[in-house]
């Protein structure tokens, strides 16, 4: 487990630059409608009271204020600078700044490294006399920032400052983006529904600071929570250590991140200049520390809405309490695809229930209490807390159509006593997409807190995502520590089969009985020790894929049999011009039928190891059924997760199949989690196949390709 009290190092001190006391601008105008305009309307829209210079070279005034001609005559010990100048002017403005011992500064300007290898070289350079200086740069090639809470506004765009006098304690939400746009939409998005935003952060092309700075900035601040977009996480080391931070002072982070597709990943390279990296691996790790990662705006923005108000939900599955018999139905048909748990509700749940509503009401989850609450909507409160106080729920939404004006107000009014007590999600949904809603009724949701939303779907998608943070939150204090010692393979480069195999069995993992030999008759001899049915394998480290160079024969059933798979063995090398020197031959006992199943390990160079455990054969590639897992993950969350995979029905009695030892296979995940863990000289493990046998009877290995570095470092 992690250490609770190691924070996170802060490599700059952004107080200057989001909470200045001095402000310089240089390209101000009086033009309202230029960006040089703008940015002074939002400075005085968002009550900036600090000391204000202007930087003009053909204005003496601008609003009757005074202005100096160059960024040099600003007060030394400015704060934060707003540079609205052209990209050609960037580099000798931050010389500028270095100079007069400013503190921060925002650049908007594009044409960096977004555009190609000479703007990355100019950003860099600039980069570099910030990093010296100690200059925290924002940008370029971003909006800027509003901070809501102090009263600051370094941007241009179009703001509304009317939630800056929101009384101390109101929840508040952090928008990160490295996408200007996208932090405005988000914004504007979560204002609308009534949440208050803390700070508006666009990081643009992250020259010298990071989404993950300000993601420390923000915590400290604390804020409830975090809607981040995110095209590259820069230094992933740095970021999961935030994440842990915020994991533990119970700060939810709700992230996007495009990448899953080859198109998505191009496109965010030529927005942000990214690299992008493996979103499979990404995902896996930053989901170990609890980070929600979303697939869509819309779950960004409904995910936040839910966790701004109910930080830490539990892994209890949900109820619905519906006044229609379609939306029933159509919502557990969603939850079966989100993957989002009905909860069982208990025997004595049950029975309050049967007391509280008509006896038409069939009492199940989800409970339709039809036209129940039309005359008298105290049901809903009265059915909802019997069903919040059951163990086995962990949240509770209610699925609703609204009716007139006076419908919907008093469902909100029925939530409001149980919203205020309530620590598990309880989520308002009135269907109707666009149709207008009950203005009184949106100002008590609003001023009572209660998260309302207008898609069942919606609704629905976004649980599934707060029950995927509930289970990493919980399996975070769960994490196993390395038992024993692990024997260190001392080769560099790709590994031998049968040396790797002798590895595994001294890590435990079971292999079938096999001996490398250097001739016919050493072969037969072993063959005879080991028994009929054998296999044949030529051995090399360069032979990565014995199978594709007819260096694999199977089904030897005597010594005949042996003496002309030998020869053939070695005709095929010769065939198909492998000109490699063998280490010799592996002579193996058949394994018995099984499943095959592949577990393997690779070392990411940016965010280290995962296990990966999928189906044999074509089926890995041909659906995509595999399930990638961090390194430190306990027995119990490997079968769940195993037994939840694509193509895992395969794993259960089949077309008069037996079922599968998958605890056996997990041991094997956790085998090869450890060994990347402890030996940081192992890049990558394939273990394929890996034949899973009935329950309790084990698995075998029967393959393996291990490439290690011995100057590899953690």
């Amino acid at each position: 487990m992690d250490d609770a009290s190691a924070a996170p190092v802060r490599r700059f001190n952004l107080h200057r630059l989001l909470r200045p006391a001095s402000v310089a601008v240089a390209g101000a105008s009086p033009d309202p409608r230029s960006i040089g305009g703008a940015i002074l309307r939002n400075l005085r829209n968002s009550k900036f009271s600090g000391r204000l210079t202007l930087v003009s070279q053909t204005r003496d005034q601008i609003d009757s204020q005074p202005c100096v001609k160059s960024l040099r005559d600003i007060p030394e010990g400015t704060d934060a600078v707003i540079l609205n100048l052209p990209r050609v002017a960037i580099r000798q403005a931050i010389e500028d700044c270095v100079a007069r011992k400013v503190g921060g500064a925002v650049v908007f300007a594009t044409g960096f490294a977004e555009s190609g290898e000479a703007g990355r070289q100019e950003q860099e350079a600039i980069a570099a006399l910030c990093r010296e200086a100690g200059l925290a740069l924002l940008g370029p090639n971003c909006l800027g920032f509003a901070n809501y809470v102090d009263g600051m506004c370094a941007s241009f765009e179009d703001l509304n400052f009317s939630q800056n006098d929101l009384a101390p304690g109101t929840r508040r939400v952090a928008v990160i983006a490295q996408s200007g746009a996208t932090a405005a939409n988000v914004r504007s998005s979560l204002q609308a529904r009534g949440i208050a935003v803390s700070h508006v952060i666009s990081t643009g092309n992250e020259a010298v600071l990071r989404v993950d700075d300000f993601l420390a900035y923000v915590i400290d601040e604390g804020v409830s929570a975090v809607a981040l977009y995110v095209e590259q996480i820069r230094d992933p080391a740095a970021f999961l250590a935030i994440a842990r931070y915020a994991r533990e002072r119970q700060v939810p982070i709700v992230m996007l991140h495009p990448g899953r597709s080859a198109r998505a990943r191009a496109a965010t390279q030529s927005h942000t200049g990214a690299l992008a990296g493996d979103y499979a691996v990404m995902k896996t790790v930053v989901e170990n520390e609890a980070v929600v990662l979303v697939e869509s705006l819309d779950e960004l923005f409904d995910a936040t809405a839910i966790l701004q108000r109910f930080p830490r939900p539990s892994t209890g599955g949900t109820a619905i309490i519906t006044n229609s018999g379609a939306i029933r139905a159509l919502s557990l048909d969603t939850m079966e695809d989100v993957g989002l748990p009905v909860a069982h509700l208990g025997a004595a749940t049950r029975e309050k229930l049967k007391a509280l509503v008509p006896a038409y009401v069939e009492i199940d989850n989800p409970l339709d209490l039809g036209a129940a609450g039309y005359a008298d909507a105290s049901i809903f409160t009265t059915t909802t807390q019997a069903v919040l106080d059951d163990p086995a729920v962990g949240s509770v939404i209610w699925a609703m159509t609204g009716g007139g004006p006076r419908q919907q107000l008093a469902k909100v009014e029925a939530m409001i006593p149980l919203s205020r007590r309530s620590d598990k999600p309880l989520i308002l949904t009135i269907t109707g997409d666009g149709a207008p809603l009950d203005a009184e009724c949106l100002a008590a949701a609003q001023k009572n807190e209660i998260v309302l939303f207008r898609s069942p779907e919606r609704t629905l998608r976004a649980m599934a995502a707060l029950q995927r943070h509930a289970k990493a939150r919980e399996a975070a204090t769960q994490r196993r520590t390395l038992a024993h010692d692990v024997p260190v393979l001392g080769a560099s480069g790709a590994v031998s089969e049968y040396v790797g195999k002798r590895w595994l069995r001294e890590l435990g993992v079971p292999v079938p009985a096999g001996q490398l030999v250097q001739s016919l008759k050493q072969a037969q001899e072993a063959a005879g020790a080991i028994g009929y049915p054998v296999v044949i394998k030529a051995q090399a480290p360069s032979l990565q894929h014995k199978s594709d160079v007819g260096g694999v024969i199977v089904g030897i059933r005597d010594e005949s049999e042996l003496s002309a798979a030998w020869d053939r063995l070695h005709a095929n090398l010769r065939g198909a011009g492998a000109d490699v020197v063998l280490d010799g031959v592996l002579v193996e006992q058949m394994a018995p039928r099984g499943l095959e199943m592949v577990v393997g390990a690779k070392r990411d160079p940016r965010w280290g190891p995962v296990v990966m455990v999928g189906l044999g054969g074509v089926w890995i590639e041909a659906l995509r059924a595999f399930e990638l897992l961090p390194p430190d993950i306990t027995h119990e969350r490997a079968v769940e997760r195993i037994r939840a995979m694509k193509g895992a029905a395969l794993l259960g009695p089949f077309r008069g199949q037996p079922p599968r030892d998958v605890d056996a296979l997990a041991g094997v995940v956790l085998t090869l989690g450890d060994a990347m863990r402890a030996n940081p000289s192992i890049l990558e493990i394939d273990v394929n196949p890996v034949m899973v046998f009935a329950a309790g009877a084990g698995v075998m290995a029967l393959d393996a390709l291990i490439v290690t570095d011995t100057q590899a470092q953690q």
